[in-house]
């Protein structure tokens, strides 16, 4: 019998008993629609975690000081230029930023032009932290390409004579605090939300006040020195809790305060390609230096209890699959005891027992097929409402724009429909078995 034959004659009897192949459609639906779901979920929520909540570079290494050195003794120590020079020299390093913190306790609140053009609270104070950078690694995120740059030179007051330069420092912001302003302080306080294209508008202008020698926890009494922030743009590399500075503004507080303006807080590698990330981390291990995982670490364990609960959703989707397909086998066993004599007839006028078992598992993969179409379909419009209500609710820190809940491809599509036809195949082993073990002589004798 041929394919085309087969197929013909498969669909034929699924009409004749179209609402028993309807009832087996939909078990295997609501198992192969939960797979589909979960899975996209899955990759959705892991999408979600490694580019809106935890942001990080797959190619970004952060090299910090040990925590116990031993000098030179062991190579390691501190995180001079010389030691940039070897770590910018290790193979598979494409680039080699600087970062230095400002070392001195420093004061903010918002500057005239801030609390005027936004409303803000003029009496807000908030400790500052600020880490200075050299202006390639912030050019992501900048509003020009000149936004982040910062000189001294030719200002009205020299850090020689003691003083801070008369010149507004540029800074940048972690792109998470503006939809955390927007979606937690501002709502709470009754204040308009901010957008971006406003901020932006406001590039260059001083919004920042800061007052370095001053904490909130008092201590040491220290020469009061004031300076302005004006603001950059809004970085993903800058931290959420604090505001990326240029590095030689970092270095000029650092060494009027009498601080340490030579060495680095850290130092972050770009590979030049994210399958050397491995070879570099050891060999700057290799080194006596330290890598600071951060927000990294804690992506990959939230990453890791994501994947744990889709694993175990799409392993309950597939035992649903399974119960479908005991189901079909049920279905097709009660089909085969009503068709016995036809089936008889068929191997009468030369069909082979292949022939036989070729219709029923025809049938159950027409089932299958059609109980994944229509799961697929379920899985996709149940995502659809999930995920507008997803985006109805404000989740303070994580601008919602542009994402997506659930990740559906097309491998997941040929995964799903697979598992489907597979499951119901499965099922129909053992009836196909029992139509071709058939005696046409008893069954026809009657």
């Amino acid at each position: 019998m041929t394919l085309l034959k087969l197929l013909r004659l498969t669909a034929i009897n699924l009409r004749r008993d179209w609402k028993s192949a309807l009832l087996t459609c939909a078990g295997t639906a609501v198992g192969v629609g939960a797979l589909t779901f979960f899975i996209a979920l899955g990759s959705g929520l892991g999408g979600i975690v490694r580019d809106r909540i935890f942001p990080a570079d797959v190619r970004a290494i952060e090299v910090v000081p040990p925590a116990v050195s031993f000098g030179s003794l062991l190579g390691g120590g501190k995180l001079d230029d010389s030691a940039l020079e070897r770590l910018a020299a290790i193979p598979g390093v494409e680039k080699a930023f600087r970062k230095m913190e400002i070392r001195v306790p420093a004061m903010a609140s918002p500057a005239e032009e801030l609390a005027a053009t936004f409303r803000v609270p003029s009496n807000i104070r908030v400790a500052l932290i600020a880490v200075g950078v050299d202006a390639d690694f912030a050019s992501q995120g900048a509003v020009s390409p000149d936004a982040f740059r910062w000189s001294a030179e030719g200002s009205a007051k020299s850090a020689d004579d003691g003083r801070l330069p008369d010149i507004p420092i540029p800074a940048m912001a972690s792109d998470r605090l503006l939809a955390l302003y927007n979606q937690a302080f501002a709502a709470s306080q009754g204040l308009p939300p901010v957008s971006r294209a406003l901020l932006e508008s406001a590039a260059g202008v001083p919004l920042v006040d800061v007052q370095f020698g001053r904490s909130m926890a008092g201590g040491k009494r220290l020469q009061l020195q004031t300076a302005r922030l004006s603001f950059a743009g809004l970085s993903p590399r800058a931290p959420l809790h604090g505001v990326i500075v240029p590095l030689e503004a970092a270095r000029a507080v650092n060494r009027l305060y009498g601080q340490d303006a030579e060495t680095y807080s850290a130092v972050t590698l770009m590979a030049s390609d994210p399958s050397k990330v491995p070879d570099i981390r050891q060999t700057v291990q290799s080194m006596g230096f330290s890598i600071a995982d951060g927000g990294r670490e804690l992506a990959d364990k939230v990453g890791q209890a994501v994947a744990l609960v889709t694993a175990a959703m799409a392993l309950l989707s597939v035992l649903i699959c399974l119960i479908a397909a005991v189901s079909i086998a049920h279905a097709l066993l009660s089909s085969v005891r009503v068709r016995e004599k036809e089936f008889a007839l068929m191997r009468a006028i030369g069909a082979s027992r292949c022939d036989i078992a070729g219709i029923i598992l025809g049938e159950a993969a027409l089932i299958g097929l059609g109980g994944g179409l229509g799961g697929i379909a379920a899985a996709a419009l149940a995502s659809a409402g999930v995920h507008q209500a997803f985006l109805r609710t404000p989740v303070p820190g994580l601008d919602l724009s542009g994402l997506s809940l659930f990740q559906f491809t097309p491998s997941l599509f040929l995964l799903s429909l697979g598992v489907a036809v597979f499951s119901a195949i499965i099922g129909a082993i053992a009836p196909a078995a029992a139509a071709s073990r058939a005696s046409p002589a008893r069954l026809l004798a009657g």
